[in-house]
């Protein structure tokens, strides 16, 4: 049987900081991502072909579907975006939302694609090669 906390208010303060400061870096990122789309999805996308983790035969067909994924993103309700990085959560210790989105959509729907002829690398590698792109667009955006 688990313990029972009682929360306190200055404790209940401190965890609705926590949580708006989660909030606000997430759709800051999402903002990011949405002023850049097609920018950004052509550096992820030349990124993972270049390091070797996504094999395919039209680096421009990645790009394409990379760019629809963030479109989709950008679109997304908070429980839809939740719902599809929740496989993903415990990849990392603090993980951003763009590059757990991204590592979701490459891992479960990409690697079906037509134009894919595989995917190598772990979760993790992949959500790294991302992470850089996005990190770089985050230094960018500010």
């Amino acid at each position: 049987m688990g313990k029972s906390f009682s929360v306190g208010n200055r404790e209940s303060k401190l965890l609705s900081k926590i949580e708006s400061s989660k909030t606000r870096e997430r759709d800051r990122a999402i903002s990011a991502v949405r002023d850049n789309i097609e920018s950004f999805s052509n550096k992820v996308s030349m990124r993972l072909v270049e390091t070797g983790l996504v094999e395919t035969v039209s680096k421009n067909a990645i790009q394409e579907q990379i760019a629809k994924c963030l479109e989709t993103l950008c679109r997304a309700e908070v429980f839809d975006i939740d719902f599809k990085i929740a496989p993903f959560r415990t990849l990392v210790a603090s993980p951003n939302v763009v590059s757990l989105y991204l590592t979701a959509y490459i891992v479960e729907t990409l690697i079906n694609h037509k134009d894919v002829i595989d995917i190598f690398g772990s979760d993790e590698d992949i959500y790294f090669c991302i992470q850089k792109e996005t990190a770089a667009l985050m230094e960018k955006s500010r």
